[in-house]
């Protein structure tokens, strides 16, 4: 290349090689570079402008971790993959989004658009974005988070926060410390609650959901909660509607497999044997279809018996 003499060789190639052959005009002007000698290179043909700002150092295609470098770099030095790139890139969940998405300190506006670049902004970036990750990008806690904050569906919320700890990318004591530190953020309750859940194992979270939201909500019948049940073996139930033969199964434990699930089948071909019927749910439908659950619930409990009608708890309450 015709490069001029006086710029630092040693700490273009360092750089080059850490982000991908990518490079910004910034960071040309703090090697000794000026950037229309960049401009000339990409005139010939020999680099790539994949945004303003930013430069390819190569003819070829950009694969997606140099797209995410060049996204990265064209919002901000300072700047991180988040959201579904990040969780991407740390193994959470395959490729949801083709754009890539970025956040940037709040003191850094971006100038422009980019139609395959989402960008956030965030105050607490210097202390989510992770120290050592290549391309950079948010720390997994915070991924979960941010993925947490923007869903629209409770079933998502239990899918990442699931996903994080059952692939070992964080765990529950971690995750409830990044929760702790966010003032705001969507379905906090939820994900308080299955935390609480898988960490200390107690179903108290979900069951005060399911007295609260469905059954008090909804004027169910009341239903005796955490019942033991001494025979062969001795059996617990979540919630008990003896009277109506009808038990409800809380599952609050995430990864809830092995032994744990060959308990919840002996638990319920006993409640089977004794002509009970049992409902299971879980986090997803107490928090998320609470309405849907009742409705459901309240169908089972008249079959049984009940001569109640469920309530209503609100103009969009599904119930009649």
């Amino acid at each position: 290349m015709d490069l001029p003499q006086t710029y630092d060789r040693a700490r273009l190639r360092e750089l080059l090689q850490r982000q991908l052959g990518l490079v910004s005009a910034g960071q040309l002007r703090g090697l000794g570079l000026d950037a229309r000698v960049a401009r000339r290179w990409v005139a010939a043909g020999r680099w790539q402008r994949p945004h303003p700002r930013v430069f390819a150092t190569f003819s070829g295609p950009l694969d997606r971790a140099a797209c995410t470098w060049a996204a990265i770099l064209w919002v901000s030095e300072d700047a991180a993959a988040s959201h579904a790139t990040a969780a991407e890139l740390h193994g959470l969940t395959g490729r949801v989004d083709d754009r890539i998405h970025v956040t940037s300190p709040v003191s850094r506006r971006v100038r422009g658009r980019a139609d395959d670049v989402v960008v956030h902004y965030a105050h607490r970036l210097p202390l989510t974005r992770h120290p050592t990750a290549n391309p950079p990008r948010t720390r997994v806690d915070d991924t979960v988070l941010d993925l947490v904050d923007v869903a629209a569906r409770a079933r998502d919320v239990e899918s990442f926060v699931t996903a994080a700890i059952q692939k070992r990318l964080t765990t529950p004591t971690r995750l409830a410390a990044a929760l702790l530190r966010r003032k705001k953020i969507r379905w906090r309750a939820m994900v308080e609650a299955m935390l609480v859940d898988v960490a200390d194992g107690a179903q108290s979270p979900l069951e005060l959901q399911h007295l609260r939201a469905v059954e008090r909500a909804h004027r169910l019948p009341h239903g005796c909660r955490q019942r033991r049940r001494a025979g062969a073996r001795v059996i617990w139930i979540d919630v008990d509607y003896e009277r109506y033969h009808t038990r409800v199964e809380l599952d609050g434990r995430i990864g809830h497999d092995g032994e744990g699930r060959f308990r919840d089948r002996r638990r319920d071909n006993a409640a089977t044997m004794s002509g009970a019927w049992t409902l299971r749910y879980g986090h997803t439908e107490i928090f998320g279809e609470p309405c849907q659950v009742a409705q459901q619930q309240a169908g089972v409990l008249r079959d049984r018996g009940w001569t109640g009608r469920a309530r209503r708890c609100g103009p969009t309450c599904p119930i009649p």
